[in-house]
């Protein structure tokens, strides 16, 4: 067993779920700090110095720079600890399967395979023969991102037995929460020395995002007048209905499931309440800032337009920005990190592609921050879902990757 493949396959059976209902807290939930823990003993048992795990569950440390490579710009490198909370993730049991083609069965359960077939995702017809990595079928893998630290852990341990590979320092930084919105937000990115970063956090090998949705979570409530249903004529105003008629006017064709690419999207995720008054969620997402203001803008629009049918203050829409499309902070001088990513992909054999991500990571609030952080892939596919997978191999060609990757920068001006 490869030295990535027995971390990945420890790491994912610590729990680490990060819980939505629990925001105001970092960690979300406890088992994170159990998380956090074990990685701070590798990070020492590696030989990172300045190793911190705080009371937030964050892990820092630093991989010294190789000899010659000592005044060369410091890199971050950056995964998310936490898993999803879209399906369930504690008690994950990963095994190994030999793929033949067909459907990948990752499990039985109640006596229905848990399976992914080449018309689902076409990579798998480039894995026949190979090792992959599933659960059980009953749990996500927690392959997103317990990859991506397993891949950035099995490469600090690379550099630290091999002194000669070349390598600035190295800041690690493994966050909680990234997957319900909080995740680098309390990285204090002036103390922490990095000039740039990148995040490892992405999926098919060759994927490269240094663009990513501009995203919002928008919050309607919607006021009903509630009577005696015997004598609501002209009177009530019924929350229910009037939350549908909103739900009606947000174009039904920019909805995730009819949308790709590089179309936005409405996707409403939560809805609460009674006749008196009901709650909706949306998340909003675009990539251009103005097609993004635009989506914002229809549902205030849309609010509006009820309101002048059933009275002001009937229909409120709060918007919360919860992070921006990292392309707009990409100028010629960090035009490297996107150059070194594409060549280290070459020299390990992989056509890299530059995929505008439908989604975010904590590279975009770092960027905005200061520390321009495009994301890597990390090989596993079917994320947030109990089909979930990796191949072995897209695991140790990852951490091969990442080598060329950080090598480059070792020869990186000092000024940066």
């Amino acid at each position: 067993m490869s030295d990535v493949l027995e971390r990945f396959m420890r790491y994912v059976q610590v729990d680490s779920q990060s819980d939505p209902d629990n925001m105001g807290e970092t960690p979300s939930t406890p088992c994170q700090h159990e998380m956090a823990r074990v990685l701070g003993e590798e990070l020492r048992s590696i030989g990172c110095a300045d190793v911190v795990v705080d009371e937030h569950a964050y892990v820092t440390g630093t991989l010294p720079a190789s000899a010659g490579a000592e005044k060369c710009p410091a890199l971050m490198l950056c995964a998310h600890i936490d898993s999803s909370p879209d399906a369930p993730a504690a008690g994950v049991r990963p095994h190994v399967v030999r793929y033949e083609g067909g459907a990948l069965v990752a499990g039985v359960v109640d006596g229905e395979p848990i399976q992914t077939t080449p018309d689902q995702v076409p990579d798998l017809e480039r894995f026949v023969g190979q090792d992959i990595v599933c659960s059980d079928g009953t749990t996500l893998l927690s392959a997103d991102d317990k990859a991506g630290v397993a891949e950035i852990c099995a490469l600090l341990a690379r550099l630290a037995a091999n002194p000669e590979l070349p390598h600035p320092a190295i800041k690690v930084a493994f966050v909680p929460d990234e997957e319900i919105g909080h995740g680098a937000s309390l990285l204090d990115v002036e103390a922490f020395g990095a000039r740039w970063g990148y995040t490892v956090d992405g999926e098919a090998l060759g994927e490269f995002n240094y663009e990513c949705f501009s995203a919002s979570e928008a919050t309607v409530r919607v006021r009903g007048v509630m009577v005696h249903p015997g004598s609501a004529k002209g009177v009530m105003v019924n929350a229910i209905t009037v939350a549908s008629e909103f739900e009606q006017l947000v174009p039904a064709a920019e909805r995730p499931e009819h949308t790709e690419g590089r179309e936005g999207f409405f996707h409403p995720t939560d809805i609460s309440g009674t006749a008196s008054e009901v709650t909706l969620t949306y998340i909003v997402r675009d990539f251009e800032a103005a097609d993004f203001a635009r989506r914002e803008q229809l549902l205030r629009d849309a609010a509006a337009f009820l309101n002048a049918r059933y009275g002001e203050g009937t229909v409120s829409v709060s918007v919360r920005e919860q992070y921006r499309n990292m392309a707009e902070k990409f100028g010629p001088s960090e035009r490297c990190l996107v150059d070194f990513a594409l060549e280290a992909n070459r020299e390990v054999g992989i056509e890299p592609s530059l995929v505008a991500a439908r989604g975010g990571t904590d590279g975009a609030q770092l960027t905005f921050r200061g520390l321009p952080c495009p994301n890597i892939a990390t090989g596993g596919y079917n994320a947030h879902s109990v089909r979930e997978f990796i191949p072995v191999r897209n695991l140790e060609l990852t951490v091969d990757l990442l080598e060329r990757l950080v090598a480059k920068f070792a020869a990186a001006p000092a000024e940066g």
